[in-house]
């Protein structure tokens, strides 16, 4: 069996901006969950993002990444800290970023401003849930 590997992914190689954010006090939490800042994907995931730079790029926008891979032990602290399933997945269930396969992330227009996409990162509203629909049309 050809296990994917964790790729790393910076703003040289890839052409985006990062901002890893549970390195940090600016999360929900208040505290900085990573001890060390790398920004990782596995394989299949970091050629998808590849696809959405170039799809940005087209628009004059850029990704700026405020998570991907997560390890489980970060994953812990964010369920202990918030035990909710709506916002932060349970960890017996596992997480698509403790996977390696997801990112968290914004689009940056030509100024360097953050596009709005209804909420600030971390908001754990119903307003942030996957698919709400009745957010703004400019959104």
């Amino acid at each position: 069996m050809t296990r994917s590997r964790l790729l790393h992914i910076t703003p040289e190689t890839h052409h985006v901006q990062i901002d890893l954010v549970y390195g940090t006090d600016r999360n929900f939490t208040g505290k900085p969950i990573y001890k060390a800042q790398h920004c990782l994907l596995l394989e299949p995931a970091e050629a998808a993002l590849r696809k959405a730079v170039d799809i940005a790029r087209s628009i004059g926008t850029t990704l700026r990444i405020f998570d991907a891979y997560r390890p489980p032990q970060a994953q812990k602290v964010l369920w202990d800290f918030l035990p909710d399933p709506t916002f932060i997945a349970e960890l017996g269930r596992g997480s698509n970023h403790s996977r390696g396969t997801a990112v968290d992330l914004t689009l940056v227009d030509g100024d360097g401003k953050a596009l709005d996409m209804g909420t600030g990162f971390d908001a754990m509203v119903v307003e942030s849930e996957h698919f709400h629909f009745g957010l703004p049309e400019h959104v």
